[in-house]
């Protein structure tokens, strides 16, 4: 019966961490300010071989209720058509200089874009990101009640089987911020990078991206410093309004860019939440490898696991309920977690293995160093 008192200890542990899930919501006649002006928004997208992924966005934000004072595109250094195919979608496309020593790529491009943009508010969007035609109002609206800055995890929507490996990272990210356990981490000190909204005052305020110019998990690296300033960050799931699909390019993209952020994200989370997220994964572990090894016995000559059976019934229904708050991901995803939990755990010592030895990971082309002395990643691109 251990299998099954490890499965309920483990939902249980994962619950707590997302005990209240907060999503960003389109604006109501309760939430609405018919009086306020409208916000001018300058959207920043910072793109390095993008051309694939650039269509959708910038059709998603031409059909915004509420229009972008402007659209940046900050080509950095792309070989694929980025920038014409955004100048062909009516977006002011930026060509950022060589990438100076001591910067990675996306601080830089988001540096670029913030110091041209004219806009009162800034809105850091990847490329692989959509938007809801209220989502722009929403953000705005819940930057003007909250302030800060307000982050959002969008939500997944995975196309190809091997996007569904995403699966376990994208909960672990999820589950690690803190923000949606029963007692949330305060003050908030993480973020989620694929979608930030902010005064430019207050980005200038906390030294813009140049403070964090060396910083591979960036989104962290901001909330530290807006945090650090006395400044609210918000942490809200995507839901309907804004979404992505990860990793369009194959599983080497999916495995270099996971391998990029996971080890140093998990190094900079509050300690409560990694605990939970740990335990929960331990978890999953366990449940796993006691049911195949019960299955084999079985076959061969065993009594059947029933316990162990029992308790990856519990894993398996608990985390589709977890995975479906998050992203659109596969039943089968859920059913078959032994496979996405591998690929994490794969992954996530891969990812530790590089950091430790300040070693580089690559990405778009790029080397990015994960040199962790002192707590805080150096890259040269």
């Amino acid at each position: 019966m251990w299998t099954l008192a490890v499965a309920i200890a483990g939902a249980l542990a994962a619950t707590w961490a997302f005990a209240r899930p907060v999503s960003l919501r389109a604006a109501d006649s309760h939430t609405a300010h018919p009086a306020a002006p409208p916000p001018s928004i300058s959207v920043i997208v910072p793109a390095r071989d993008e051309a694939a992924n650039l269509p959708a966005l910038l059709d998603s934000l031409a059909r915004s209720e509420l229009r972008p004072a402007e659209v940046i595109v900050v080509d950095d250094g792309s070989t694929d058509g980025t920038a014409e195919i955004a100048r062909a979608h009516r977006a002011r496309v930026l060509v950022a200089p060589p990438l100076p020593p001591g910067w990675v790529g996306k601080n830089w491009a988001c540096h670029i874009g913030a110091n041209a943009s004219v806009g009162e508010h800034l809105l850091f969007l990847d490329a692989d990101t959509r938007v809801a035609p209220t989502a722009l109002a929403a953000l705005a609206r819940t930057h003007r009640e909250r302030g800060g800055l307000v982050s959002v995890q969008p939500f997944h929507r995975p196309e190809r089987w091997y996007e569904d490996l995403s699966a376990m990272f994208n909960a672990v990210s999820v589950l690690g911020t803190g923000a949606f356990a029963a007692r949330p981490t305060e003050p908030q000190r993480m973020a989620f990078g694929p979608c930030l909204f902010t005064a430019g005052a207050d980005h200038a305020s906390i030294g813009g991206h140049a403070a964090v110019r060396n910083e591979v998990v960036e989104d962290i690296a901001l909330a530290e410093r807006y945090a650090d300033s006395g400044l609210p960050v918000t942490c809200l799931l995507g839901s309907e309004l804004v979404w992505f699909r990860m990793y369009p390019d194959g599983v080497r993209s999916l495995i270099q860019g996971w391998t990029k952020n996971i080890a140093l994200g998990a190094g900079r989370a509050p300690a409560v939440p990694t605990a939970l997220a740990v335990a929960w994964v331990a978890a999953l572990a366990a449940v796993g490898v006691a049911a195949v090894q019960g299955v084999v016995a079985w076959i061969i000559g065993g009594s059947v696991p029933v316990s162990a059976l029992i308790a990856w019934v519990v894993i398996a229904l608990h985390l589709h309920w977890l995975l479906g708050r998050i992203g659109a991901f596969r039943r089968l995803t859920s059913a078959l977690f032994v496979v996405p939990l591998a690929c994490f755990l794969v992954v996530f010592v891969r990812s530790t293995l590089v950091a430790r030895r300040r070693s580089t990971a690559v990405w778009r082309g790029r080397e990015v160093s994960l040199d962790t002395a002192g707590g805080r990643p150096e890259a040269d691109g």
